[in-house]
């Protein structure tokens, strides 16, 4: 695990811990919306989803925020090393959380959607054990951020392949939904989508991984497997 160093500057030492809580601050936003567009999707509660759709702009304005004063960093402080690579991975990591956010806001459009059509309660099963499977990838993400520790990072991006593997399994199942009945097709779409937006939710909470990877390694772990990943981490 890598801490940030103490500088001379007792003031740069604070800019640097602010900026971490507000990306945990934005996190837990996020982390809410997710956690609120699962629920609305899943219980057709539409108060839920309109409170996840209007927090929308708070997130973007989290990202905002938090991305002007890592500019303002940067130019005043001029970061090098490990100073720099958490400035990169804060810039980085918030713009995968206001990702997150956009696709929580999708969830919450279609629970709008398929809680008018009624749609059967069989279309939910998977949708169900994904969104609590990348609920749990985001959480323990901005866990090990605020932790830096890559390990914990490793064990969450891992588990990425299992929310592709879920989001296909789905995909299968209301495909034969649609082909039993043609009628079925205008909500399993609207499910189709949620599904996907989940998916890329798991994608998101990977990236945040390996942006600690980057922090606390100095590893660049973008697009290579998952046990190039470890033999990374471990070395």
């Amino acid at each position: 695990m890598t801490s940030i160093s103490q500088h001379i500057s007792k003031q740069f030492d604070n800019d640097l811990e602010n900026i971490r809580s507000q990306v945990l601050a934005m996190g837990g936003l996020v982390e809410q919306q997710l956690t609120g567009s699962i629920t609305a999707l899943i219980e057709s509660d539409l108060e839920i989803a309109e409170n996840v759709i209007k927090s929308e702009f708070n997130v973007n304005r989290f990202e905002v925020s938090i991305d002007e004063e890592c500019t303002r960093i940067l130019a005043k402080r001029q970061p090098a090393a490990v100073d720099l690579r958490l400035i990169m991975a804060v810039i980085k990591t918030i713009t995968d959380l206001e990702r997150i956010g956009d696709e929580a806001e999708k969830i919450a459009r279609m629970a709008v959607r398929l809680s008018e059509k009624n749609a059967p309660k069989a279309y939910y099963i998977g949708l169900k054990a994904m969104g609590n499977l990348v609920n749990h990838m985001v959480h323990d993400a901005l866990d090990a951020f605020a932790r830096m520790d890559s390990r914990a990072a490793l064990s969450v991006a891992s588990k990425e392949p299992t929310s592709d593997d879920q989001y296909v399994a789905i995909l299968r199942q209301l495909i034969t939904y649609m082909m039993e009945d043609p009628r079925n097709i205008t909500s399993s779409m609207d499910v189709i989508w949620s599904a996907r937006a989940m998916e890329r939710i798991g994608d998101h909470a990977r990236n945040i991984c390996e942006y600690v990877i980057y922090f606390v390694e100095g590893k660049d772990v973008r697009h290579i497997s998952i046990e190039e990943m470890e033999k990374e981490v471990n070395s």
